[in-house]
This record gives structure tokens, sequence and C-alpha cells, in this order.
């Protein structure tokens, strides 16, 4: 059993450890924390790396609240500005037009839970990569040391130390390979064959 963070439209590093696992647990016991993935992706534009970020609602307490338990702020229409912002960077790539039909409901639903969008979004990639994991979520926080915890992947303020095997990206002409963005910039650019660069 391998241990993730449900994370927003996830970076590459997190599904290189999902498609190596046979049974992938989602830790829905953790406590929500800021500049971390789970509400946040980075994509590649004209500009170069683009965050996307999902506003949450804040508790007013000073309590930590679980992520499972954290709102998003739809007062704000981010939906409507993260599909255009991902058809602005990749409506000229290879595979964007094969998998973005399946990707409208995502962005059209009204999600009250961050943590009921990133679960569709999981299994928005794992349907476009066929991926056959069995999925299971936790019912406590999980302790102990874990040799398969890739909980610290959620983080958004380091790059994990791995290689990135580079495959070609929309502005790399321009700024370079970027790693470790949101796998949608390599299912967009690879289709099918990401899982190769996974």
């Amino acid at each position: 059993m391998s241990l993730f963070i449900p994370t927003y439209f996830s970076p590459i590093a997190q599904y290189q450890e999902i498609i190596r696992a046979t049974e992938v647990a989602f830790e829905m016991e953790d406590n929500f924390q800021k500049q971390s993935y789970r509400n946040r992706c980075y994509i590649y534009n004209t500009n170069g790396r683009q965050l996307l970020n999902i506003p949450v609602k804040h508790p007013k307490t000073s309590f930590r609240k679980k992520t499972k338990d954290t709102l998003i702020e739809n007062a704000q229409n981010w939906q409507d500005q993260h599909f255009k912002s991902l058809k602005t960077a990749y409506r000229n790539s290879p595979f964007f037009e094969f998998y973005v039909d399946d990707l409208i409901p995502i962005f059209e639903k009204k999600y009250k839970f961050l943590q009921d969008l990133n679960i569709d979004t999981f299994l928005y990639i794992k349907d476009a990569l066929q991926l056959e994991n069995k999925v299971v979520k936790t019912k406590a926080y999980a302790t102990g040391s874990l040799s398969k915890d890739y909980r610290h992947l959620a983080d958004a303020k380091k790059t994990p130390a791995r290689f990135y095997k580079p495959y070609t990206q929309m502005f790399d002409e321009k700024y370079g390979f970027i790693p470790n963005l949101s796998v949608l910039d390599l299912l967009f650019m690879e289709g099918p064959n990401s899982i190769s660069f996974l």
C-alpha cells in the first residue's frame, strides 16, 4: 500500500509513484496546509510556470482544519479562470482535444469540499492513463514508519530530488524544460505515451 494526499491535478512526482503502486491509499485525516498541492497546481504557459490556485475558506479559529473539511471559496469564478488558462496554454498541444471533453465536467461541477474535487481530478487522470490501481481511503491518520509514505509529495515548497525524464513541452524553446508540473502538462503533450515518461 502506498500512501498519498489527494492533490489538485497532482504533480508528476506524485504520479511517478502512483503508477508503481498496486494499491493507492489516500490520507483523509490530515490537516490542511497552505502552499501545498492540495489546492494548487502548476502548468506551462507563454510566460513559463503558471500557478493555478483554488481559493479556500480559512477557519476563523486557531484550530487546525482537516483537509477533508476544507471548503472551496466559490464566490470567485476560479473554475472558469483555470479552464481558460488550460485552454490558452494547451489548445495547440498534441492531445488537448483528445482529453478536453472529459475534463470539462470538473470545471462545471460546483464543488463544496476541496477533497471531493481532488479525488475527482485523480479519477480523471486514472481514467485517462488507464491505471488499474486499487484505491482506498484512510479512516484514521496513518502514523508510524511507513515504507511507502508519499504524503511529502504534496508539499509545493520542495521539488523532490528525483530524475524527471524530459519530454517536449509547449514553450520549452523559450524557457527550457520545467520539471514536476501538473500531470496535465505531460498528458496533453504525450497522451497515452505519458506512462513511459512516468
